[in-house]
C-alpha cells in the first residue's frame, strides 16, 4: 500500500512516499480502507519535531473510510462498516489498523470527505465551545485564523450557541469567508492592531474568552484582548510554541485564565469520544455546521500540502485522497 512517511525531523522535504505492506488487525482493531485523510496542523509539528516521535514515521491523525476486516473480540464494529477516527496515527496510508475503541460510527449523510476533514477540527470545537468553557449566548469571544480548519467550525457553531463572534484573518479573501460563515467583525491581523479593535469593538471591555491556535505571534494580542477574569485558550502553535512567560503577567492584566487544553484528554473515555463525535454529526447534519473543504490533494502530493498548509495558503480544511 502507498503510505506518506516523515524520514527525519525537518521541512516538507522529508516526506517520502513508500511502500508498505497491508496491515492486519490485531484482537480489539479493526482495518480500515481509507477514502479521505484529514490534514491537520499537528501534522506538521510531528513532522518538524515540534512534538517528538520516533522516526521514520507515518504521518496523520484522521481519516474515513470502511471497514475491511476486525480482529478477535471486536463487536464494535463489522466489515462493511463506514466508520472514521482520528488521534491514532499513520494515517498518511491506504490502509490503517485502528483500536476499535477509539473509531466511531459515520453516519450515511457524511460523506467520507467531510468526516475526514472535520472530526478531529469539528471534535476540538465541540469541547472548546460545549465543556471546556462552556459558552453562553450573548457573549463575545475572539477567534484568531477563523477562516482555518478549526477557525470556521468555531464561527459557526458559536453563533449557533448565540454568540457574538469577531474572528481573526489574514487577507480580504479570508475575511469574506468569515464573515460568510457568520463571523460579526473580522479583523485583518496583518494591518490592524487586533487588541485595540477588539477594545474598541467591545467598549473598552474585552472578551471574555479567546481561542487562539496561532501561538507565539498572537499572544501578546490575546493577552490584551481579555476581558477581566478573562480566559485564554491557547489550542494550537501555527506561528511556533508561545514563549515562556511569569504567571504574575496573568494577575496584572485582569486576573485572567489560561488553559493549554487537548482533545485526547475531552474524549479519554469511549462515552465521551462517541458524544462528541454524535453531536459534531448532528451539527453537520442540522446544517448548522458547513464544512469548508477548500483544497483536495492526493495521498501522493502530501509534500505540497504541507507546504500550502504552513505557507498559510489554504482556505478551511484540507483532505489527502486515496
Amino acid at each position: 500500500m502507498l503510505a506518506i512517511r516523515a524520514r527525519e525531523a525537518g521541512g516538507p522535504d522529508v516526506l517520502e512516499a513508500v511502500d508498505l505492506p497491508i496491515p492486519e488487525p490485531r484482537p480489539g482493531q479493526i482495518l480500515v480502507r481509507h477514502h479521505a485523510v484529514g490534514l491537520n496542523f499537528i501534522d506538521t509539528y510531528q513532522r518538524s519535531g515540534l512534538y517528538p516521535m520516533r522516526y521514520p514515521a507515518v504521518l496523520g491523525q484522521e481519516a474515513a473510510g470502511v471497514v475491511e476486516a476486525v480482529g478477535d473480540g471486536v463487536t464494535r464494529f463489522k466489515a462493511g462498516d463506514r466508520v472514521a477516527y482520528n488521534g491514532q496515527g499513520g494515517a498518511y496510508a491506504e490502509y490503517q489498523v485502528v483500536n476499535a475503541a477509539r473509531a466511531v460510527a459515520l453516519p450515511a449523510d457524511v460523506s467520507f470527505e467531510t468526516a475526514a476533514a472535520s472530526l478531529l477540527k469539528g471534535m476540538t470545537t465541540e469541547f472548546l465551545l460545549r465543556r471546556c468553557r462552556p459558552l453562553q449566548a450573548g457573549e463575545t469571544i475572539l477567534v484568531h485564523a477563523a477562516a482555518g480548519g478549526v477557525g470556521t467550525l468555531l464561527v459557526q457553531w458559536a453563533k449557533a450557541l448565540g454568540a457574538t463572534v469577531i474572528g481573526t484573518v489574514g487577507s480580504d479573501e479570508k475575511a469574506a469567508l468569515a464573515r460568510s460563515l457568520g463571523c460579526d467583525h473580522v479583523i485583518l491581523y496583518r494591518h490592524e492592531d487586533v487588541a485595540a479593535r477588539v477594545r474598541e469593538i467591545t467598549a473598552g471591555a474585552g472578551v471574555p474568552v479567546a481561542y487562539d491556535s496561532v501561538g507565539k505571534d498572537t499572544f501578546e494580542g490575546t493577552l490584551a484582548s481579555l476581558a477581566r477574569r478573562g480566559l485564554f485558550v491557547s489550542f494550537g502553535n501555527a506561528s511556533g510554541p508561545v514563549p515562556a512567560f511569569e504567571p504574575l503577567r496573568l494577575s496584572r492584566a485582569g486576573s485572567l485564565f489560561l488553559t493549554r487544553p487537548t482533545l485526547a484528554d475531552y474524549t479519554a473515555t469511549e462515552a465521551e469520544l462517541d458524544e462528541s463525535a454524535g453531536q459534531l454529526f448532528a451539527m453537520v447534519g442540522s446544517g448548522k455546521l458547513k464544512i469548508e473543504i477548500g483544497q483536495r490533494f492526493q495521498l501522493a502530493d502530501a509534500r505540497q500540502a504541507h507546504e500550502a498548509l504552513e505557507g498559510r495558503r489554504t482556505i478551511g480544511a484540507s483532505v489527502l485522497l486515496t
